[in-house]
């Protein structure tokens, strides 16, 4: 394996490693402690199949399918499909998807460890993903702020607090009835120790985040606005701009990301995500 950094800020490129065999233990093991490290890993030029991409994931922890199941790919309903593509009128998948900062499956009582793209067909425009560094983030607070957030728990729902209005591009992908009610109000703590590493984050300070446990409604949103202004800083940003073949794996329990919010005019634009969950003896 080659490594190399992709900014002074967060990010690995792999190469070296064909993600659609099967990996041993060893590489399994180092590509699982980059992520913890660097917190994005990329891995260019791979080939996948369904399952190739499936058993991939697997080197993680377990796949766990997307709420939005109308976009599931047919042959492996783990994988999301991410397009702006139509057949037959219909859209085959997700277009704007999460395009405001948000860690994935927030909303979940056992929240995302990982997620990974695969990417299939891109735009000659930039259409990358932003990734926003919370550890960083939280480090560079005052120590009177790290104190202040010591213990507070925060209260987390599918959706874009900053944005409810079902018609707008930057809502949280709407739900169908059936999946709306799939999910609930769960609880998780404003600061995270990484489950890898034990390193503290900032988590989901933007997104599904709406209210603090012995706050007023006003009191939460004023310093989750806060943190979420200080944490999307461009200092703690990356963007990935995608290649074909690309595989990119980003750690949730640390980061901020968000999708872009483009016109692409007419190109295409698909890649198939697979979210993996934390284990739950894993959560803190």
């Amino acid at each position: 394996m080659e490594i190399s950094r992709l900014s002074d800020i967060l990010g690995v490129r792999i190469s070296g490693v064909d993600s659609s065999q099967p990996l041993d233990e060893d590489v399994a093991s180092a590509l699982n402690a980059a992520l913890d490290e660097h917190q994005v890993v990329v891995l260019p030029g791979q080939r996948h199949s369904t399952a190739s991409f499936s058993r991939f994931s697997r080197l993680f922890g377990p796949a766990e399918p997307h709420v939005i199941d109308t976009f599931h790919h047919r042959a492996e309903p783990n994988i999301l499909v991410l397009s702006n593509v139509h057949r037959d009128g219909k859209p085959i998948g997700l277009v704007d998807a999460g395009t405001y900062f948000h860690s994935d499956y927030s909303y979940l009582a056992i929240p995302a460890r990982c997620t990974m793209l695969y990417a299939i067909k891109m735009p000659p425009m930039k259409s990358g993903t932003t990734f926003a560094n919370q550890r960083r983030a939280y480090e560079d607070l005052p120590e009177t702020t790290r104190a202040k957030l010591e213990g507070l728990v925060a209260n987390h729902h599918y959706g874009n607090r900053n944005d409810l209005d079902l018609r707008s591009r930057t809502v949280a992908s709407v739900l169908t009835p059936d999946q709306s009610d799939r999910v609930t109000w769960v609880k998780h703590a404003l600061v995270r120790n990484h489950p890898g590493n034990g390193k503290p984050n900032l988590y989901a300070v933007s997104g599904s985040s709406f209210t603090i446990d012995g706050m007023s409604d006003d009191e939460s949103l004023a310093l989750l606005e806060k943190l979420r202004l200080h944490s999307t800083q461009e200092k703690y940003c990356y963007t990935h701009e995608y290649q074909v073949g690309d595989v990119i794996i980003w750690d949730n329990c640390s980061l901020l990301h968000r999708a872009p919010l483009t016109d692409l005019q007419g190109h295409a634009r698909t890649l198939w995500r697979i979210t993996v969950k934390e284990r739950p003896q894993l959560v803190y």
